[in-house]
């Protein structure tokens, strides 16, 4: 009897393991998948947003970081990449 409820408590464990990964991990995933096509996808003169909710116009693209141009004194901010939140309107070709 005591192996029975071995084999189901191992049973249970695993299932709730799986149900994790596609409860957790599966969606995170994706939402990186999703996130990544957004920054490969950026390009000067697109409108973007940060995650600290500054708006402003690409200037610059480079490997790690970008330069927005932003506010009435067209101020510029250099940021990481990660930094960007948002692409609010897309540059017209």
């Amino acid at each position: 009897m005591p192996s029975s409820t071995v084999i189901q408590t191992i049973i249970w464990l695993g299932a709730m393991f799986l149900m994790l990964y596609f409860i957790v991990f599966l969606p995170e995933k994706k939402r990186k998948k999703n996130y990544q096509s957004l920054l490969d996808s950026m390009k000067i003169n697109d409108e973007v947003m940060t995650k600290g909710g500054i708006m402003g116009k690409i200037v610059t693209i480079k490997d790690d970081y970008i330069i927005i141009q932003t506010g009435p004194e067209n101020a510029r901010i250099k940021l990481h990449k990660n930094g960007i939140g948002t692409i609010t309107k897309k540059a017209e070709e």
